[in-house]
């Protein structure tokens, strides 16, 4: 009987829950049609014909209007398995009621969109075609606002760079997929980091490519009416077996990891053979830091999203580069302490992974809409004078602060150096990271690392692996007990540090091998033990000598090799200290080197390597800290 009643409570709670969910979705779509005229499924058309679907939302006013433009390769239908979904009409209803339209359609060869889709391929003309149209339509001021996060954020720059006379403003959120060189990073659009290839996109395409395999196309005489009355029981979602990529990515070789587990093919399977240089990476979507760039800019980024480090060096770039003075002081940059898009999911309590941030809540539609109000309609809201330039959270004190660059001006770079007796392997180990100018008799630190027994992945700067990883700040040490990291850390702080900017890191390594990785992480270790990662970096070998050339190790050669820079804000209090681990693998966060030399993406079988850490007055690993004076 219990049993029973516990079974009709629970279907009781669940019908409530379902029933005020339901109400809440009607509510907004009631006050949406209360003050916007609606139109969707307008087939705009691009240059050569294609027609991509598209979603308007514009105030019921005799006024022009400016537009807010989200660009995505994801569904914002309205309707999902017989259900009305509410999301884009949220969206619109926040635009809406400000006196913006919202116009949101998806690219080329997604859901309802016309032509085949290819993972930022023709947003330069697809995205300056759609520019004009909505210039064009007798209700827009000839006013363009473009926003998004991720794959809503990463076509924007490259269309920036064509500087459309509309394109008045963007407000980019999580966009390093969007970016391919810039500065010291090579990393074309998050494929890369320090040419080891992210293992992000291989999960992400496996739910993303489906629509290019089977999807139906319909007539070019079907109505805006025709679409939309199939849209209400037909949204073109492919249903994708859930997969478990915790255990998939470890499938060999790379190149077959989706085949693997019967997704789709395409897109990934030409991107895995691309070398850091192919010229294919120039050819489509990604803005790389040889392109103008002609928008004023409201960047967001993230601490613990994938690629903080690329994404600030294009905000100084764009400072540095803008093709006029006006876009060079219309840049302005938030970091928030989340994960990737997460923003707005900030509490007063913020906890990432496992470490408290505090209160990490920020008004981000104040900052978004006072921006667009100032560019797009003209508004006299003192925005650019009133908003600090950068706006950066520091973890550790917990709080926000302000500056006029990236990083501060009171930051100066300090060099630590790494040092032991020559077993600085595990926790356990007597690594250390000091001051101090090594010695010239100082051994080396000595570890194997067999590609078959990775060093595994554990919370990180990451996002869009499925079950694979965790992305965010979790406590390292019991990871720290392997004998293939090496662990270096300063003595404890008496008085707190702060560490703002850029990391950079040296190496003088050698290996019996003829290619292998350098990994490396910054850590916060707290008194008791605890040691909670910051960013991380790594390194393949062969390319130490640039990303335009590949050159193998030989056997006991020292090799000096400079990591790409991370980046951080995070105060370190008394008794707290800085800790880096250094080892050859951070799996699957990023792929496995074989240890071969040879393609690895095709590699079944790996060698181990047996790699060494120099650290003595002729070579001197070293580490270069972004130490905020006091």
């Amino acid at each position: 009987m219990k049993n029973k009643i516990t079974s009709l409570l629970s279907f009781v709670l669940s019908f409530l829950i379902s029933s005020a969910s339901l109400f809440a979705q009607e509510d907004v779509l009631k006050k949406l049609q209360e003050i916007a005229i609606i139109e969707q499924k307008i087939m705009m058309p691009m240059r050569d014909g294609v027609r991509l679907a598209t979603d308007v939302y514009r105030p019921k006013t005799d006024k022009k209007v400016p537009i807010i433009f989200s660009k995505t390769p994801y569904n914002f239908n309205s309707w999902g398995d017989g259900e009305l979904k509410p999301r884009t009409y949220q969206d619109a209803l926040d635009a809406v009621k400000r006196g913006y339209a919202y116009v949101v359609q998806n690219e080329r060869g997604k859901f309802f969109s016309e032509g085949n889709w290819e993972i930022l391929g023709p947003p330069t003309t697809d995205g300056y075609d759609a520019f004009s149209w909505m210039t064009a339509q007798p209700w827009s001021n000839g006013k363009i606002g473009t926003l998004g996060c991720s794959s809503t954020a990463e076509w924007q720059m490259a269309v920036a760079a064509l500087d459309h006379p509309s394109h008045a403003a963007m407000v980019p959120m999580g966009f390093g997929a969007g970016v391919g060189k810039v500065g010291p990073f090579v990393e074309q659009g998050n494929w890369y980091r320090g040419g080891a290839q992210q293992m992000l996109f291989t999960t992400w395409l496996y739910g993303t490519e489906t629509d290019n395999m089977a999807r139906p196309i319909f007539p070019k005489t079907a109505t805006s009416e025709d679409l939309k009355r199939v849209s209400r029981f037909y949204d073109l979602a492919p249903e994708m077996p859930k997969v478990d990529w915790a255990q998939g990515l470890k499938h060999l070789p790379v190149q077959d990891i989706i085949q693997n587990v019967n997704g789709p093919k395409g897109t990934y399977e030409k991107m895995i053979v691309r070398k850091p240089n192919d010229p294919e990476w120039y050819k489509g979507g990604l803005y790389h830091d040889n392109m103008p760039f002609g928008v004023p800019s409201y960047w967001f980024v993230s601490w613990y999203d994938v690629s903080s480090g690329p994404n600030l060096a294009l905000f100084n770039h764009v400072r540095k580069n803008g093709v006029d003075q006006q876009v060079r002081d219309g840049q302005f940059l938030v970091i928030s302490p989340t994960l990737h898009c997460a923003y707005k999911r900030a509490t007063e309590n913020t906890v990432v992974g496992e470490r408290s941030m505090g209160d990490a809540r920020l008004d981000y539609d104040g900052l978004i809409y006072g921006w667009f109000d100032y560019w797009l309609k003209g508004e006299d809201n003192g925005i650019l004078k009133k908003t600090p330039r950068v706006q950066y959270f520091t973890m550790g004190s917990n709080k926000w602060q302000q500056s006029e660059t990236w990083p501060p001006a009171n930051v100066e770079p300090t060099t630590y150096y790494f040092s032991s007796k020559g077993s600085a392997n595990s926790l356990y180990g007597d690594g250390k990271l000091t001051p101090t100018t090594p010695g010239k008799d100082e051994k080396p630190d000595a570890f194997a690392y067999d590609p078959a027994f990775p060093v595994p992945s554990y919370g990180g700067n990451v996002c869009c692996t499925g079950t694979a990883i965790q992305g965010g700040s979790w406590d390292q040490h019991q990871m720290e007990t392997r004998q293939d990291i090496l662990v270096y850390t300063t003595e404890p702080f008496k008085d707190g540090v702060e560490l703002t900017g850029s990391i950079e890191t040296t190496l003088f390594v050698s290996s019996d091998a003829k290619d292998t990785d350098f990994t490396v992480k910054l850590i916060d270790v707290y008194p008791d033990g605890r040691a909670f990662n910051l960013d991380e970096t790594i390194l393949r070998a062969r390319y130490r000598e640039g990303f335009d050339k590949e050159v193998m190790m030989e056997n006991g050669k020292v090799y000096k090799l400079t990591l790409s820079p991370m980046s951080t804000s995070n105060f370190f209090e008394p008794g707290h200290s800085v800790r880096v681990e250094i080892s050859s693998s951070n799996f699957p966060r990023f792929d496995r080197n074989m240890n071969t030399g040879r393609n690895n993406f095709d590699e079944t079988k790996g060698v181990i390597a047996h790699n060494k850490i120099l650290h003595n007055s002729q070579y001197p690993s070293k580490m270069i800290l972004p130490i905020v004076k006091k």
